[in-house]
């Protein structure tokens, strides 16, 4: 753990390449009901699968005041993730007490949640009365056969899809949906799900398939560059490029436009992640909690910080703060801009030890 910064409290806090603290993702589980084969391949994640106990994770109480601490150094939002975070019991005890936090200034925070929707039709509504603000659902195609076979588990996409329409009848704004890019898989979804959301109001983000975790057998091969994926949308949709919405927005956007060139509000927009291509390291601002308390810099992190052990302790709220500050200073990660600078992964040179995704989230 490193040593305690001197002076942190209530103040934005940059790390060794002067990036803040502003995005808290929190892990609240490490079970899914999803067994996709980029995320938690069923041979890996089967029945007898050793999931954490649920002593180890943190509290909703234990959760609630690590957050806190952040928000002293920076953090104005807060994403639940899992695993699928809806399987974790009573979520909506802990999106209020997450509701309930202020920054400094006694503003609220931005409170969203990650999902892949499965639970989402029977929730949407009692998350919204909790504080939730915002939600993003996972979708990677629109054919039924497609979707059920990347899950995995036989999951129809029509219960996602009334999923997304409960959350937009709870009043949940801002709705997003990602879609990972598998070439190989699902690329042939790629216009469809843009002809499905358009104008829906919902956002559609298409994601470069990512080399997260060692789990997920990923090769370059069938990454998809989001460049491509623009192309495919603008041979049927014309698109126009839209300013980022936030330092350190992860997404490309892209509008759809009208006969004029300019963006039809009405139709909405798209975003590309391109993770794999076009690195993103410089304003990265993002943290990451896991379910057991492990503070991770990184998504393609290796080493995490044991934050349990400080909550659990003894340890005053300024102390905490001042930890997490510290851990925080020291940051210099930028794995996706030096991927292709390190060695090719191959059995004489096993893959390099990283967090999987399923674990602190995407």
């Amino acid at each position: 753990m490193p040593s305690p910064a001197t002076s942190v409290l209530n103040a934005p806090v940059l790390d060794a390449r002067s990036r803040a603290l502003h995005d808290l993702r929190i892990s609240v589980t490490d079970r899914c009901n999803f067994r996709c084969s980029y995320c938690m391949p069923k041979e890996v994640f089967h029945k007898d699968y050793p999931y954490l106990p649920h002593s180890d994770l943190l509290s909703f109480e234990e959760i609630t005041r690590t957050a806190q601490a952040f928000v002293a150094l920076g953090v104005r939002k807060i994403r639940l993730t899992g695993g699928e975070p809806l399987l974790r019991k009573n979520i909506e005890v802990l999106i209020a007490q997450l509701a309930a936090l202020r920054t400094p200034e006694g503003q609220a925070l931005d409170i969203t949640l990650t999902t892949n929707g499965s639970l989402l039709a029977r929730k949407a509504q009692s998350l919204k009365d909790a504080g939730l603000q915002r939600v993003t659902v996972s979708l990677d195609g629109l054919d039924d056969a497609i979707f059920r076979q990347m899950n995995d588990v036989d999951f129809p996409v029509a219960d996602v899809l009334a999923g997304i329409e409960a959350a937009q009848a709870a009043g949940l704004s801002s709705i997003k949906v990602n879609m990972v890019v598998k070439r190989g898989t699902n690329e042939h979804e790629i216009v469809p799900m843009a002809r499905h959301f358009r104008g829906t109001g919902v956002t559609l983000r298409f994601i470069e398939y990512m080399d997260v975790g060692a789990t997920n057998g990923w090769r370059m091969d069938e990454v998809l560059p989001s460049a491509q994926v623009i192309e495919r949308l603008q041979a049927e949709f014309p698109l126009v490029a839209l300013d980022a919405s936030a330092p350190g927005e992860t997404a490309q956007r892209w509008g759809y436009a009208n006969a004029q060139g300019q963006h039809d509000v009405g139709s909405g927009e798209i975003g590309v992640i391109s993770s794999v291509t076009q690195a993103f390291c410089g304003d990265c601002n993002r943290a990451r909690l896991s379910t057991e308390g492990q503070l991770y810099l990184c998504l393609f992190a290796s080493q995490g910080y044991d934050l349990r052990a400080l909550v659990r302790s003894d340890l005053s709220d300024e102390a905490l703060r001042q930890q997490i500050a510290a851990i925080w200073q020291g940051r210099s990660d930028r794995y996706s801009e030096l991927r292709s600078l390190l060695p090719t992964e191959s059995h004489a040179t096993p893959a390099r030890k990283r967090v999987e995704m399923s674990y602190i989230g995407g």
